[in-house]
């Protein structure tokens, strides 16, 4: 029985899996995700998946002598530029599921340099079919961390709820829970760990003491709590008090000013611009509490860049962009981590994912270096899913997430868009491979 039993675990392994034998990738440009200077000709060791060593170029020859680096595979790559593997903190892959279109965009994120994303609430039951065929390597595509959503019984009339939960009720399934006060919140919380989320997803239409009562059991169960920054009529300060996890939407943060707090998510008002004419000062209070609590703030500007490029002749959005990256430069500069969220495909001809827009953004609206938007790709973004120990840096003993560079990111943060090899778990997408999504794919985000 036992044999048989490992020899189903072998038939089982991919073809493409990463072969455990040490691969060495030679000659480039160390750029760790830590935030430190970038560090020239330097080695990285992967073997089974993990990083194992990284030394200068100088000692490669003594490491090769070592006898299990004799028969090491050198990849040369002299010239390039390591990173850390990117990471989109905010992305939606099955909110309205087609199995076509999600893995054409995971098939563009992975040969792009993007090795994790966290999604932000969807229909688990692909999700976690996704997550899992990502990680085994069965498709192409970044490893998946996902959340369930939480929200007042009101919210769960939303379209995008009821696309989620097809064949079910939305607001009463485990990965899209109407949440009161009479809620059982233990049995609630556990049922949303069941379905293989990360975390819960607090959305809309809760005060803040449920948000509160929900966020200590979620943490009691080690489950992170991801929310909007306003969650209606829970005020941002009422959730940063709750200990939550990560925040997002900048512009939301501008609510914790406004004269009267919507009561429901669906009868928002826009923010009062006006009250930071003179700036941000009025979030001062919340941005000391964000940054005491160790709080994320998902920013996600792209979102708002493309909501006034698209909004055609309907509503304006709640929050102009030029707003949204006031309030990102003005935490940036109070100290708060910043992760480069998207909540957005963008344009499906494009050969490169939103992800490269939004670290855009950061640098030049929201007063990031280079070497800080790139922490906030790597290093934040590993923290976000609560990875930051197995992930999000270049150092020894984490997971072999690279992507390289043909060139300088640093002297211009456009050069992202230079990939020349995505490494997931020490499995290798080359750049020059990639088959970019064709338009039979993406029929439904026409």
């Amino acid at each position: 029985m036992r044999k048989a039993f490992l020899l189903a675990l072998l038939l089982a392994t991919p073809a493409f899996a990463a072969d455990p034998a040490a691969t060495i990738y030679s000659g480039v440009t160390l750029i760790d995700g830590t935030g430190a200077p970038p560090r020239e000709r330097m080695a990285i060791v992967v073997g089974d998946g993990h990083i194992e060593k990284i030394v200068p170029m100088t000692q490669l020859a003594a490491l090769r002598a070592q006898a299990n680096y004799k028969t090491a595979q050198i990849v040369d790559l002299h010239g390039d530029y390591a990173l850390p593997g990117l990471i989109d903190s905010h992305v939606h892959l099955a909110t309205d599921p087609d199995p076509a279109y999600e893995r054409a965009i995971l098939r563009r994120d992975i040969y792009s340099g993007v090795t994790t994303v966290r999604d932000m609430a969807g229909d688990t039951r692909v999700l976690s079919d996704l997550a899992r065929s990502t990680l085994l390597n069965k498709i192409e595509g970044p490893n998946i961390y996902y959340a369930a959503l939480m929200a007042g019984p009101q919210f769960f009339h939303d379209p995008r709820t009821i696309a989620a939960a097809q064949g079910a009720t939305p607001g009463a399934v485990p990965w899209m829970q109407a949440m009161t006060d009479d809620t059982d919140i233990p049995l609630a919380v556990a049922r949303a760990q069941g379905t293989g989320a990360t975390a819960l997803k607090l959305y809309a239409d809760m005060p803040a003491p449920l948000v509160t009562k929900i966020t200590a059991e979620a943490h009691r169960q080690h489950m992170l709590v991801w929310v909007h920054a306003a969650i209606f009529p829970a005020r941002p300060l009422e959730e940063a008090d709750a200990g939550v996890d990560v925040m997002s939407h900048a512009c939301m943060l501008a609510y914790q000013v406004s004269d009267a707090m919507p009561p429901e998510y669906h009868h928002r008002a826009s923010v009062q611009e006006e009250k930071f004419a003179n700036g941000t000062a009025p979030l001062d209070p919340l941005f000391a509490q964000m940054k005491s609590r160790g709080i994320i703030l998902d920013a996600t500007l792209y979102v708002y860049d493309a909501m006034w490029r698209e909004r055609g002749t309907g509503p304006a959005p709640y929050c102009t962009l030029a707003l949204a990256q006031k309030i990102a430069g003005a935490a940036h500069s109070a100290g708060i981590d910043i992760s480069t969220g998207t909540d957005d495909d963008g344009d499906w001809h494009a050969l490169y994912p939103s992800l490269f827009d939004e670290i855009g953004l950061l640098v030049h609206t929201a007063g990031f270096t280079s070497l800080e938007a790139i922490r906030a790709a790597t290093l934040i973004g590993a923290r976000t899913v609560g990875r930051e120990k197995e992930m999000g840096t270049l150092q020894t003993g984490k997971r072999a997430n690279m992507v390289f560079l043909a060139k300088n990111p640093l002297a211009d943060i456009a050069n992202l868009r230079s990939v020349v090899l995505t490494v997931k778990d020490g499995a290798q997408y080359w750049r020059t491979k990639y088959q970019p999504i064709t338009a039979d794919e993406a029929k439904s985000a026409q």
